[in-house]
């Protein structure tokens, strides 16, 4: 037997139909519009090439076997679609190079929004999480220590060759370091190369002479480090002690500038602190020369 329609069901039927006819067939959904612009915190294109040589060696087609991070920056699959429709507009859009670089800089500008430096975003990157410094496993403080000891190479070279300065980068086996007293080779992966010299006995000195007109000290700070005396051009300039409360395997020692450039001769001198008699070097930056 043939179903027939209740009367009044049938009304409303051919109702819905003379609407629908009248106004056509139903748009396609619209696309999200793409979020404004907003502005690029201090160092974004340097903090991105960073990352990125650390995540992936810059490979744009780099894919981790055991997560599924895909990419430059390896952002996990899950989190694509949600990011690529905030940044992008389209939660379909494709992983292509440059909606890669799109989304991790919008990604990485709300990071820092919210945190306030490269060291708790680049943290955030690893591990999802916000917590301070003083929490943070020995393998994130690693990690992080990697990102800005590129992030920094950047900058450096940025900033000079804005300035039009040309940029030396001396590690600790540089033949251009002299180094008096006993040195120790000491490894991290923390450090440039992985490794730094360090001295505990008073009067063991670094000695690099050079031409430019900047330099700038690199080595680690913590709780065991001790002070050192920085001596430049023959004369005595400052006493840096460079224990702090919590291991940092990359931090500025001593930075000195000139109105131009010259020769020049810079001396640290391990001043033997008793309890805490550690001082090493990583690397010297020259500007300038």
């Amino acid at each position: 037997m043939p179903v027939i329609a209740h009367p009044d069901a049938r009304s409303a039927l051919l109702a819905a139909g003379l609407v629908l006819a009248l106004l056509g067939p139903a748009p396609a959904p619209a696309r999200a519009a793409a979020p404004a612009p907003v502005a690029a915190p201090p160092g974004l294109a340097q903090f991105m090439e960073a990352l990125g040589a650390v995540e992936s060696g810059g490979r744009y087609d780099a894919r981790n076997a055991s997560s599924g991070a895909y990419g430059r920056y390896q952002i996990i699959p899950s989190n694509w679609p949600g990011w690529a429709a905030r940044y992008l507009g389209d939660r379909n859009a494709k992983p292509t190079p440059g909606n890669q670089d799109r989304v991790a800089a919008g990604r990485l500008t709300d990071l820092y929004r919210a945190y306030g430096s490269w060291e708790r975003t680049a943290y955030w990157w690893l591990t999802g999480k916000s917590g301070p410094r003083p929490t943070w496993s020995a393998w994130a403080i690693r990690y992080v220590e990697r990102v800005m000891n590129a992030y920094r190479m950047r900058v450096a070279s940025a900033g000079a060759a804005s300035a039009g300065a040309a940029v030396r980068i001396l590690d600790d086996r540089s033949a251009a370091i002299q180094w008096v007293g006993t040195w120790k080779e000491a490894r991290y992966p923390g450090y440039a190369g992985g490794r730094a010299h360090f001295a505990t006995a008073r009067g063991a000195a670094a000695i690099v002479r050079f031409t430019g007109r900047s330099v700038r000290i690199e080595g680690p700070t913590g709780p065991t480090r001790g002070k050192v005396r920085v001596v430049v051009d023959g004369r005595s300039v400052r006493t840096v002690d460079l224990r702090t409360a919590h291991f940092r395997a990359r931090a500025t020692i001593f930075r000195f500038s000139w109105p131009q450039a010259g020769a020049h001769r810079v001396e640290l001198r391990v001043a033997g602190t008793p309890g805490r008699p550690y001082v090493a070097v990583d690397r010297i930056v020259i500007i300038g020369g």
